[in-house]
């Protein structure tokens, strides 16, 4: 007999799934994602897993997590802290306590609450059973043991079986958010179509959670999230780093440019790689380079041959592709360089965000050797960043660097695909006209002319030594390469007449402009309309052209009596403005790895303030 459940509609939850990083959470994570966004909500996910391949089962530092925004309404952020956790083990529970709201709710596998996982975890009682875990709604199930008992009956070893209790664990949440199954049933038999005893097993363990959720009376509510208000069209969860590789594919199309791609794989720029290489129909060409430096080298020469030419890496490996994107910029080539930014130093964090690369990217090459700078600031806006830089770099010839970063790579929200008549048409004009060439005669936006390997009478000389004004010749002549540097510096400063000005949210003028870049643009949105909630009179602006800023830019910051400026780094775009404006602004400042918190920045609002509203 069905038990009768209540049904509660609530606008919007968070939740992450943690586990060991061989529990599939990630899986488990980005099968809801997909499945909540085919049921219309908004969402914003993050996923967060361990830079060691293989971490030690049941320690904290090898725990995988990933967390999952989702509303009735539109949303910003991933979210700062979850509504409920979803534990697989006590290192799950340990790692992400302390992040739970307060009142929150937790559904462990309790089957995995034994001596040796708890001594792993460094509990030294079960916090199932001692007060630990007092003031939050916990139910345990015991995951492990519900899931071998419905495949009992498998030809799966006792291994493959104990794989699968992550597909109950995700059946119980769709039945507890009032999922449907059938998206999950689709990617299960594409993922496993030539095991069709890994499709029989997984759905089985599926519908075991899902049916547990509805016939165990340790639930008595389930709860739904209506559909968002979004604007009509078609829609599909992306994540960042395959909507950069949509833009850069959508870019070759539009400007009639095969694509070329040449990197050499970095977390967690990788999936941009991987995606594209999946293309070849669209003429795409990839190439996994030995190195950073034979990465970009390979992109350089796909230009020179007339390619879209793009290369892709994180921060160590755009140090190593320092020296070629300075021949770049000698060379007058367009190149597209991505780097999707991640904590460093060094190796650094691998697997987490950060914001550290913008000095890097806008200053970091010997010489004066500018380039153009812009960034991403959601997951889907990657795709329309990648088609900005490609159409910058093909117009003005020159190296664009693309800054998106870790968070932005790996999380996903819904995107509305557009149209291709919807996209900008990407005007490319290679030389062919013999009469009155020459390689370093500049247009209008001093771009040099693009003549391609082959083209009769159009030889000329490349490569890494100054170049003479409009001949080409290698030059040592001092006021040439005076005015060589300076003719290189002012086409990148042109940009600033051919991109949309600084747009502020709120009152054009005031007391408070809190200015982001990049990736936390979700927090800061959130952050300000919840201090607006509260009376408080402050605005927002969000750049994604850094190198050069906006006309407008000097003009907006004045018009505030304080900058608030939030970055996960230690305020490098802070340090920007000071040299470029020569104005005061207010820092803020957290690299944890992770999203800045709308609530950390709420509160650097409110204290600059003073705790005044207005009211």
């Amino acid at each position: 007999m069905t038990n009768e459940k209540e049904l509660q509609i609530i606008e919007e939850v968070t939740v992450r799934f943690a586990g060991d990083s061989g529990d599939g959470m990630q899986l488990t994570g980005s099968q809801f994602s997909d499945t909540t966004a085919w049921v219309g909500n908004d969402l914003k996910t993050l996923p967060d897993y361990p830079a060691e391949i293989r971490a030690p089962a049941g320690t904290i530092y090898g725990v995988s997590g990933f967390q999952l925004h989702f509303s009735s309404e539109n949303i910003h952020t991933p979210g700062d802290q979850p509504d409920v956790l979803v534990a697989m083990n006590p290192a799950a529970l340990k790692k992400n306590l302390p992040e739970l709201k307060k009142n929150g709710m937790i559904i462990v596998n309790s089957d995995a609450f034994d001596s040796k996982n708890l001594k792993l975890a460094h509990y030294d009682s079960n916090p199932l059973e001692d007060n630990t875990l007092d003031g939050i709604t916990v139910f345990t199930v015991p995951i492990t043991s519900l899931t071998e008992n419905a495949l009992k009956d498998t030809k799966l070893s006792v291994k493959e079986i104990a794989r699968c209790k992550n597909f109950f664990a995700l059946g119980l949440m769709y039945w507890l958010y009032n999922r449907p199954l059938e998206n999950t049933h689709k990617w299960i038999e594409e993922k496993f179509a030539k095991n069709p005893e890994f499709i029989d097993a997984n759905k089985k363990a599926l519908h075991a959670g899902y049916n547990y959720g509805e016939m165990t009376e340790v639930f008595t509510t389930r709860y739904a999230v209506e559909p968002a208000k979004l604007p009509k069209g078609i829609y599909r969860n992306i994540s960042g780093n395959e909507a950069t590789a949509l833009g850069l594919l959508a870019a070759s199309v539009r400007s009639g440019l095969q694509l070329f791609l040449g990197s050499y794989p970095i977390t967690p720029a990788t999936d941009i790689l991987q995606f594209l290489s999946t293309y070849k129909n669209f003429g795409v060409k990839t190439f996994q380079a030995e190195d950073e430096i034979a990465g970009i080298a390979t992109a350089i020469g796909a230009s020179f041959a007339g390619n879209l030419a793009v290369t892709t890496t994180s921060g160590p490996g755009l140090a190593l592709k320092t020296e070629a994107i300075g021949l770049a910029v000698m060379t007058e080539l367009p190149l597209v360089i991505i780097n999707v930014q991640r904590g460093g130093p060094s190796t650094g964090l691998p697997t987490k965000t950060e914001q550290a690369d913008l000095l890097q990217a806008v200053l970091g090459r010997n010489g004066e050797a500018p380039v153009a700078v812009i960034a991403a600031k959601t997951p889907r806006d990657c795709f329309y960043m990648a088609i900005e830089a490609s159409r910058i770099a093909l117009k003005y010839m020159t190296p664009v660097i693309l800054l998106t970063d870790g968070y932005l790579a790996n999380g996903s929200e819904p995107w509305r695909i557009p149209s291709v008549d919807s996209l900008p048409k990407i005007d490319v004009k290679l030389r062919t006209e013999k009469e009155g060439f020459y390689p370093y005669l500049r247009n209008e936006f001093l771009a040099r002319p693009w003549a391609i390997p082959g083209t009769p009478d159009l030889e000329h000389r490349i490569g890494g030594l100054e170049k003479a004004d409009i001949t080409g010749n290698v030059s040592y002549d001092p006021d040439n390469h005076n005015k060589m540097s300076r003719l290189r510096a002012e086409k990148i400063k042109n940009i600033e007449n051919d991109i949309p000005l600084l747009e502020v949210d709120g009152d054009q003028s005031g007391d408070l402009l809190v200015l982001g870049w990049g990736g936390t643009y979700g927090s800061i949105k959130e952050a300000v309309i919840k201090a607006r909630i509260l009376g408080y009179k402050v605005s927002q602006a969000h750049l994604q052209y850094l190198n050069p800023f906006p006309k407008n830019t000097g003009e907006v910051l004045k018009s505030f009596k304080k900058v608030l400026v939030p970055e996960i780094n230690l305020g490098q775009l802070a340090k920007l403005l000071r040299s470029e404006y020569l104005i005061e602004v207010e820092q803020f400042n957290m690299m944890r790895g992770l999203p800045l918190r709308v609530s950390y920045i709420l509160n650097k609002i409110k204290e600059i303030q003073g705790g005044s509203n207005g009211k």
